[in-house]
């Protein structure tokens, strides 16, 4: 019954902000969003911050708040935006979305045929990447961590659907359709700034080892595809605009688990710059750091 209930409540709540206007639904989310209760949430997201801003213990903590506040806005927009985008025409996610830089490293990796890795960070929204991908005939396929219960987890994969990301379940056969689509020349986008399994690769980011998972890495150096960071930032205004890497190196050069290694450890200093540009628009209200 507690299952159920859960479902019936995000689809009533997908329904309706699909059908308020969206800026009210933005509003009211950002609202929700610095009204989160939970104290631990908000210790873990300063900590993070605090790395991605220079790691000082110096650091002003009114400036940390400060920046909380805008961390925690900023996560209750992505929610409502990313709950919008089934309701919003091709045409309009064309115009207000823009790759800014980066654009020809996609395509050029793209036009190669052998497949493309994304890595993201939790930054801004990639569902609006992930649509834009679509429109202009790059589709992505993602993972995502399995919902209780089930049917919430078909639900949200049927909105990701919806605006042209393929999802796939994070378990054991997700490996094996990633590696099919690269090898069909298809866009895979991987999350990859949080190690939710546990058995990632140490790198140091932003000053402290911390372990990231394996996947982009391995990926990219047992099928020969590209591989490019890439972040999806909110604004200006009701826009949002993408930042692409230039390729990354990811090629074979000894035993494969010292390569992906080398490789996950360049994808982490991607990343720790994407985030840099924006820091108030990465969502990780999870422990990062060992240390505050």
């Amino acid at each position: 019954m507690a299952g159920r209930a859960r479902v019936a409540t995000f689809r009533f709540l997908g329904a309706l902000i699909e059908r308020v206007p969206e800026s009210l639904a933005v509003a009211a989310a950002r609202r929700i969003g610095r009204s989160i209760p939970a104290k631990d949430s908000r210790r873990h997201l300063a900590a993070n911050l605090r790395r991605a801003l220079g790691g000082s213990i110096d650091l002003d903590p009114e400036l940390i708040d400060r920046y909380v506040e805008r961390a925690l806005a900023s996560y209750g927009q992505y929610w409502a935006e990313g709950a919008k985008l089934p309701a919003l025409s091709a045409t309009t996610i064309t115009d207000r979305f823009q790759i800014s830089e980066g654009r020809g490293y996609l395509d050029a990796a793209y036009a190669a045929g052998a497949g493309v890795v994304v890595a993201l960070p939790h930054v801004g929204s990639w569902e609006w990447g992930g649509a834009l991908l679509a429109q202009i005939g790059m589709p992505m396929t993602a993972v995502a961590e399995a919902l209780e219960p089930p049917a919430l987890f078909e639900w949200f994969k049927s909105k990701r659907e919806s605006i042209g990301i393929t999802i796939e379940p994070l378990d054991s056969h997700a490996g094996t359709v990633l590696l099919d689509t690269l090898r069909r020349g298809g866009v895979v986008g991987l999350l990859c700034d949080r190690d939710l399994v546990g058995n990632g690769i140490p790198v140091e980011f932003f000053g402290e080892r911390v372990t990231f998972p394996a996947g982009p890495a391995t990926l990219a150096l047992r099928t020969g595809a590209a591989l490019v960071a890439a972040a999806c930032y909110a604004g200006p205004g009701r826009d949002h605009f993408a930042v692409i890497t230039p390729p990354i190196p990811a090629e074979r050069l000894g035993r494969l688990r010292d390569d992906v290694a080398r490789v996950t450890q360049s994808i982490a200093k991607e990343l720790e710059g994407l985030i840099r540009r924006a820091p108030e628009q990465w969502h990780v209200l999870q422990p990062r750091f060992e240390t505050p």
